[in-house]
């Protein structure tokens, strides 16, 4: 990968991209992986992350620093004695990219975009594992919080609501910074959470996702709090067929473009194309978005172990949105749903 595009080494100074290489997660550290005679990998760290870094197996090296991090990068580049070195261009700032270029040699350095995610795109066994323990303490999270919502709660008590029971349920974290849309607020896709309240015969979508081991779920469902509309009720069904259409569509082989189209041509022949402007959905991983991407114009080609989320919508502005959203694993001769909460209209409507 790295020998392939003429360099001896790869800059790395995406911390994602240095926990899946190596499990470490501190921050404000960097790697280089070298490609020459004596392969290796070494992070650039400083003093407090020492007892971590001394845990890692080798090859994994370390270099603790006492100065900048560009200077350590510079200096280490140096003492490898390495000709040619990759840059993540996508992760460097425009200072941070000069200052290397000038220390390093702006011959001697090369801007490289996307080397890692070849590697990242395929999830191993362990990998979807881990993928599918966080799916499950974000559902958890959901039956338990989802039986607590009531009208006139804010969205961001809802959230942190959400947010404490997948934490407590042993998450490292949020994937994301948890969506709560009320009312009309749901016809924003990445509305973020206020002090809207929570109405009765009212609409209500929550996009909510667990960090496990490092690694994301993603999940959306939408509810309404007891009465439904007309409109939102037709809306709902379209939608989940448009989102059962696309998870059928998954299969190795298939293009993201492919996919794509099949669940937006449920919604096209509903007469709500121009109400769903983005992509059906895309990879999750270390990353709550990477590839692939499915999408209008995405060509990428399907493979087993790819995880995908399929979340098509509908959004009304002025009235709300509906999106429903799974992770699914493509695998030999189709797909597996990591998702089991139901998405029935009986079980999205809250009687509280």
């Amino acid at each position: 990968m790295v020998r392939a595009k003429g360099l001896d080494a790869l800059l790395i100074t995406n911390a994602n991209d240095i926990r899946y290489l190596t499990g470490f997660s501190g921050e404000d550290s960097w790697a280089i992986v070298t490609v020459g005679g004596a392969p290796g990998l070494v992070v650039i760290s400083d003093f407090r992350f020492q007892e971590e870094l001394a845990a890692l197996v080798p090859p994994v090296r370390t270099l603790i620093r006492k100065g900048a991090i560009t200077q350590a990068a510079i200096g280490l580049v140096r003492d490898l004695r390495l000709a040619r070195i990759g840059l993540q261009a996508e992760y460097l700032t425009v200072a941070t990219r000069a200052a290397l270029s000038e220390g390093i040699g702006a011959k001697r350095v090369s801007d490289s975009v996307g080397l890692l995610d070849g590697l990242r795109v395929i999830k191993d066994e362990a990998e979807q594992a881990i993928i599918r323990k966080a799916v499950r303490v974000q559902e958890g999270a959901m039956q338990e919080v989802r039986g607590l919502i009531r009208p006139g709660m804010k969205e961001s008590l809802v959230a942190a609501m959400l947010d404490f029971a997948m934490k407590s349920r042993g998450a490292d974290s949020t994937s994301f910074e948890t969506n709560v849309s009320a009312q009309a607020n749901g016809s924003k896709p990445h509305h973020r959470p206020d002090d809207t309240k929570l109405k009765r015969n009212s609409p209500l979508l929550i996009d909510w996702g667990a960090r496990v081991q490092g690694y994301c779920s993603d999940m959306t469902r939408s509810f309404h709090l007891g009465r439904w509309s007309p409109v939102m009720r037709e809306v709902y069904k379209v939608v989940l067929d448009a989102h059962l259409a696309g998870i059928d569509a998954v299969r190795p082989g298939a293009t993201g473009r492919e996919v794509d189209a099949v669940a937006r041509a449920v919604i096209d022949r509903a007469g709500y194309a121009d109400k769903f402007g983005h992509g059906l959905g895309h990879g999750i991983g270390i990353n709550i978005h990477e590839s692939p991407r499915l999408a209008s114009v995405s060509d990428t080609v399907l493979r087993p172990g790819m995880v995908v989320t399929i979340e098509p919508g509908i959004y009304l502005p002025g009235v709300g949105g509906v999106r429903i959203e799974d992770d699914i694993v493509v695998t030999d001769r189709g797909r597996r749903n990591l998702c089991s909460l139901p998405k029935d209209l009986h079980w999205a409507t809250i009687h509280g």
